[in-house]
């Protein structure tokens, strides 16, 4: 299905891997654009390409032809094994589209748990990154965010707030509120209620529910530390990069990132103000950063 947004076509497609597992990408390019940048977004842990529809479209308009992907399990995309659930299984299935859509190499934006898709895939083929926006993630993760990742994942699987359950969409901004208040203090009322539009689904009977496999929960689990993402982040150095990070983030704190540059300086950095894990790309600085930053790619 293909919509027109006054220049922009913006078009949703749906890709199956050899592995069986379908993935859902919301594609926006400008019409008279021709061949623009390939640019792919890829969300973080329990998100999906609704996060993207800002800077996605800004970036269309500058003549990029950006595809905003779920990775498997969330939104639109398959549902899987479990055991699937992990970032080397993310990092096969972004490689297999890329060579379905005959890709050779394309520009990144990897929030979270995207940005260790990214790193994964530089490590195993720096040749398919021409530039690499990481957003809030680092190759190792500061302890006090983990800490809240994995309390409020084992909160929604052991509670009302599970994916199954069917919330009032008051009920959802709550829930979404709650967990991700502290990361976002000086947020509106609008902002939330687009928040809980990505984060939730509306079902049939016009409740909404949560929009990823609640089986995440139990890979996180089950699989623990983050792999060692150091050879990754090195091998991000064969393409420009640029650092996002939230400034009261509670994952990538100022001294990973002084760890980042000892480990491969010249990269470009920009910091969304008051605002912690994750920014969501269209604060005014980092978006025009991000622009510009592409512009040269």
């Amino acid at each position: 299905m293909a919509e027109r947004m006054d220049d922009i076509l913006v078009e949703d497609e749906f890709h199956q891997l050899a592995t069986g597992v379908t993935l859902h990408a919301k594609r926006r390019a400008r019409r008279d654009a021709g061949g623009g940048l390939p640019v792919f977004c890829l969300p973080g842990l329990t998100r999906n390409e609704r996060d993207f529809a800002s800077i996605a479209t800004i970036l269309a308009q500058e003549g990029h032809d950006v595809r905003a992907v779920s990775l498997r399990g969330r939104g639109r995309s398959s549902y899987a094994d479990y055991r699937g659930y992990h970032p080397a299984q993310y990092r096969d299935d972004v490689i297999a589209l890329l060579d379905k859509l005959r890709i050779d190499a394309a520009a990144f934006i990897g929030t979270s748990l995207g940005g260790i898709t990214t790193m994964l895939i530089a490590e195993q083929d720096a040749g398919r990154i021409r530039a690499a926006v990481i957003n809030d993630i680092g190759p190792e993760l500061a302890p006090e965010g983990i800490a809240r990742i994995m309390s409020y994942m084992a909160t929604r699987a052991s509670t009302g707030s599970s994916a199954s359950a069917e919330l009032s969409f008051d009920e959802a901004k709550a829930s979404i509120r709650a967990v991700n208040d502290v990361a976002f203090p000086e947020a509106d009322e609008a902002f939330w209620d687009a928040m809980t539009e990505r984060t939730f689904r509306r079902t049939q009977s016009g409740a909404w529910t949560l929009d990823y496999d609640q089986n995440i929960s139990r890979a996180l689990a089950e699989i623990g530390a983050a792999p060692d993402l150091s050879p990754g982040w090195k091998a991000l150095a064969a393409a420009p990069s640029l650092l996002v990070r939230g400034a009261i983030s509670d994952l990538l704190s100022p001294a990973i990132v002084d760890r980042m540059r000892a480990m491969r300086p010249g990269f470009e950095y920009v910091e969304a103000a008051n605002v912690g894990h994750a920014p969501m790309l269209d604060e005014p600085d980092v978006r025009e950063r991000i622009v510009s930053f592409l512009a040269k790619a």
